[in-house]
């Protein structure tokens, strides 16, 4: 069942949050529609009233989940790529439920995997080109928004391997600030540099 700091939402967000948190731990296929009504705690009519299908239902986990990050970079009102490199980790880092929900749908792949990648794909294209401000060769505008969604998204995709090479957890607030600075300087120098 939805748990008890989210019984004040309305039964179309139930249903959201808890087909977030059903796909993100066992994927879309081995979720059914009922195991997702029950979690929620509302009949199954009303999930097919809200959203039609299950496909309806994780294009708006789809959605949501992006606009999450878009809505907390939207915050930002700097043009610093330190700001915009510590926010993104902040984002990715404070919630966990959308993590794992992002990392299973960008390795399950297919539409709806590629579908997310190009929505953070092109909320990083935006990002990154209100950061630059002079001439930037054509392969480079072309990877950079790539580059970035690798440094933001390797740690997620590998946080299970991760965990095991590190002594905190991979998104405690000490590795994430460490990360986000050390990203910061490979942008700002190179690898090389």
């Amino acid at each position: 069942m939805v748990d008890a700091r989210s019984s004040d939402l309305t039964a179309r967000a139930r249903l959201r949050l808890a087909a977030l948190r059903l796909f993100a731990e066992h994927g879309f296929e081995a979720t059914s529609t009922r195991a997702i009504a029950t979690e929620a705690g509302v009949s199954h009519a009303l999930l097919r009233h809200h959203y039609g299908s299950k496909d309806g239902l994780r294009a708006a986990v789809d959605e949501d989940v992006l606009n999450t990050f878009d809505e907390g970079l939207a915050k930002l009102d700097s043009d610093d790529l330190a700001a915009l490199g510590q926010v993104t980790a902040q984002l990715f880092g404070s919630d966990e439920l959308r993590r794992n929900y992002l990392r299973r749908v960008l390795l399950e792949g297919g539409p709806a995997g590629i579908a997310v990648f190009q929505g953070l794909l092109d909320g990083a294209r935006r990002h990154l080109a209100a950061l630059r401000t002079g001439p930037v060769d054509e392969a480079d505008t072309r990877w950079a928004p790539y580059q970035a969604l690798f440094l933001i998204l390797g740690p997620m995709l590998l946080e299970p391997v991760l965990a095991a090479t590190l002594d905190t957890p991979v998104f405690a607030p000490g590795p994430l600030a460490e990360r986000s600075a050390a990203n910061q300087r490979l942008i700002a120098r190179g690898l090389l540099g």
